[in-house]
């Protein structure tokens, strides 16, 4: 390509981005696009080892939709963004080199609708796109990656899960030095509000989401030191941020931009989830029911009560509530999902049956409601079916693959396919770092199957967990299996 044709595209992708509304600057100093990838899994690796991160794939799906539609107004982006959430109590949220954004449960639960969620997203995905931490770590070439994501991880975590910024961990005396960087400067949060207050217009998004949210964590802060929210000390200035807002709002009534129509139910069912599946389910219940008392047929508060009944175990009331949720929108299909799924719990086979494909005939790509479709033509002894549904799970992004494992597994087994059977199982094991049922099962269907791709791939899956079993004293893992004992188990092939 010519000199002349290279500096017509780059012009060209130059105006896309300022056309777009969003431009922002390059850093003088910063470290790589793949550097920041690298980085992010190694902070997820140690995030993942010290905390609970919430999977639940309603949840997380939801969260995933709005930070998505989010990024969908930008320009292309070096990496892929994606959206956690942890399982702690507290108000936090935060960004990390290479596109990882994560919220707490506790500012999820606190916040009312989906412009509130909206509001925090683009805010963190904005630190990503003003590379704030990625400018602070460059300046430090004498701390290598690993040792920075682990900083990171102390300073917007904490350790001990107290998310108190006195508990983060450090993970060397150099690490410690340099802690002090990469506390976001009060430029750096008025940079991000700016650009996220674009983002969220682009979108369609109200910034009121925003400024609602600020609040709360501004009077959380008002109960006593030891009730400071992590969100103030990791993101500090709230109270010029608050009034930045207020005079953009102000200022950009007659934008143009319109404002989305947002479909409550999206944000009230995921929030609802978190409450009903994560929450005390005591205080849960008596809330439920004080929202019911007020307004007895309205299909949400039925809805919301009726999950609760089900956890609890009182699952024919339950079914009596979301009969009624559905009764002024028959053809909701998370509602119907949920009932087929508490008619499975019950025992109905017949009743789930008919829900659940309801529930796919409107939304086929339901992978929690085809989960269950599976488990009910288990129950119903339509094993081949069910082998069927969860061969197509295990090719799905799902966040219960254990789970389908395990039941493709016990459903080979109920066709007497044992080879399949044995397989499915040794992999469910492999994934639940039990090594001794896994070696068991993986060895069993080695007597059963005839693909030699297939048996290549046990036996590398075999040679990897001896493999890790030769790294543990006494030359066992953490199930207590003797590796010498497995080394004789292994074929000759």
């Amino acid at each position: 390509m010519c000199i002349k044709n290279i500096l017509k595209l780059f012009i060209i992708y130059l105006l896309s981005i300022i056309l777009s509304g969003i431009f922002i600057p390059a850093p003088a100093i910063a470290i790589t696009a793949r550097e920041e990838e690298d980085m992010g899994l190694k902070f997820m690796e140690m995030a993942k080892r010290h905390f609970e991160f919430i999977e639940d794939p309603v949840i997380i799906k939801y969260i995933n939709k709005i930070g998505n539609r989010i990024i969908a107004t930008l320009p292309p982006q070096p990496f892929k963004y994606h959206f956690y959430m942890i399982k702690q109590d507290v108000y936090n949220a935060f960004a990390v080199p290479g596109g990882h954004v994560f919220i707490n449960s506790g500012l999820f639960e606190a916040m009312e609708g989906e412009d509130e969620l909206a509001g925090i997203l683009g805010h963190e995905i904005s630190h990503v796109l003003c590379r704030h931490i990625s400018q602070r770590i460059a300046r430090s070439s004498k701390v290598g990656i690993a040792t920075m994501a682990g900083m990171i991880a102390g300073i917007l975590l904490g350790i001990d899960g107290s998310g108190s910024a006195a508990s983060a961990m450090t993970i060397t005396s150099a690490a410690a030095g340099q802690s002090a960087m990469l506390a976001f400067s009060r430029e750096n949060e008025m940079q991000a509000d700016q650009i996220g207050l674009k983002l969220l217009s682009k979108a369609g998004y109200s910034a009121q989401g925003l400024l609602t949210m600020l609040k709360k964590i501004r009077d959380k802060s008002w109960f006593g030191s030891k009730e400071i929210p992590s969100y103030l000390m990791t993101h500090p200035a709230v109270e010029d941020r608050i009034a930045y807002i207020d005079v953009w709002m102000n200022g950009n009534k007659d934008s143009g931009m319109s404002v989305r129509k947002i479909n409550p139910f999206d944000f009230e069912r995921a929030h609802t989830r978190l409450e009903v599946v994560y929450g005390d389910e005591n205080h849960v219940k008596k809330k439920f029911e004080a929202k019911l008392a007020k307004d007895p047929s309205n299909p949400m508060a039925n809805y919301r009560l009726g999950l609760i009944l089900a956890r609890t175990g009182n699952r024919d009331d339950a079914i009596q509530h979301l009969k009624k949720a559905l009764r002024k929108n028959v053809f909701e299909p998370n509602v119907l999902k949920d009932l087929g799924r508490i008619y499975f719990l019950n025992g109905d086979y017949e009743e789930a049956l008919n829900t659940l494909k309801g529930a796919l005939s409107i939304t086929p790509d339901d992978l929690e409601a085809l989960f269950f479709l599976g488990r009910t033509r288990m129950g119903l002894g339509n094993y081949k079916e069910a082998a069927s549904i969860f061969e197509k799970l295990i090719t799905a992004k799902t966040g219960n693959r254990a789970q389908v494992l395990y039941f493709l597994g016990k459903t080979y087994g109920k066709q007497d396919k044992l080879g399949d059977a044995h397989y499915y199982l040794g992999i469910y094991y492999k994934e639940k770092r039990d090594g001794k049922n896994a070696v068991f099962h993986l060895q069993k269907s080695l007597k059963y199957i005839d693909n030699k791709e297939k048996k290549k791939k046990i036996l590398a899956m075999l040679e990897k967990i001896r493999g890790k079993s030769s790294r543990l004293k006494n030359d066992k893992d953490k199930t207590g299996f003797n590796k010498n004992l497995y080394q004789g188990m292994l074929p000759k092939y």
